[in-house]
């Protein structure tokens, strides 16, 4: 009986032992792996867009439509243009803050067709009239393509405005990154 109860014993302090390494090891790498997210350009395209269309005021806020009319897009291993077939949906929320859930193509140099779904959203704070625009990205390239890498990461993305020159056709410039690990 003296034994067994020895053995329970050493049993407990190994179990609490190991869950304290555990418990600190799980500990130490959340720390490492979300005080700093590091990314890469995957590319960045010049995405034309068309005139809003609006749909009207909702239970949710007003809502708009914008057609994207295509585009093209470049980076280090990927370049092509945007196809003509894609829309930019997006929510104007009570608290003023912009939803954009944008589907499009994309079609590469060499002839692949990727998918992208573009979710974002933009604040303007009131501090300093401060812009903030972030967005998440599912991209689905095919199966055997050298763009495959695509379909095993996670994208964020970025939204810019440029000043447009007289007689320019509208355009905005999405960054897109692969967050490493």
């Amino acid at each position: 009986m003296k034994l067994l109860i020895w053995i329970t014993g050493i049993f407990v302090l190994a179990v609490l032992s190991f869950s304290n390494l555990n418990a600190q090891s799980t500990e130490d790498s959340t720390n490492k792996v979300f005080k700093d997210f590091k990314s890469e350009l995957v590319w960045e395209a010049k995405v034309k867009i068309g005139e809003a269309q609006n749909v009207g005021e909702s239970k949710r806020g007003v809502r708009r439509v914008i057609p994207i009319l295509g585009g093209t897009f470049e980076g280090p291993e990927i370049k092509g243009s945007i196809l003509p077939m894609g829309e930019d949906w997006q929510l104007v929320r009570p608290d003023g803050d912009t939803e954009l859930y944008a589907r499009y193509l994309l079609k590469t140099n060499d002839g692949h067709i990727i998918h992208v779904l573009n979710q974002a959203l933009i604040h303007v704070g009131e501090e300093n009239n401060k812009f903030y625009c972030k967005s998440v990205l599912d991209l689905e390239a095919p199966i055997n393509s050298p763009y495959e890498f695509l379909n095993h990461s996670v994208f964020i993305g970025t939204l810019g405005f440029p000043e447009l020159q007289q007689g320019e056709e509208p355009y905005v410039i999405i960054g897109v990154y692969k967050l490493l690990q």
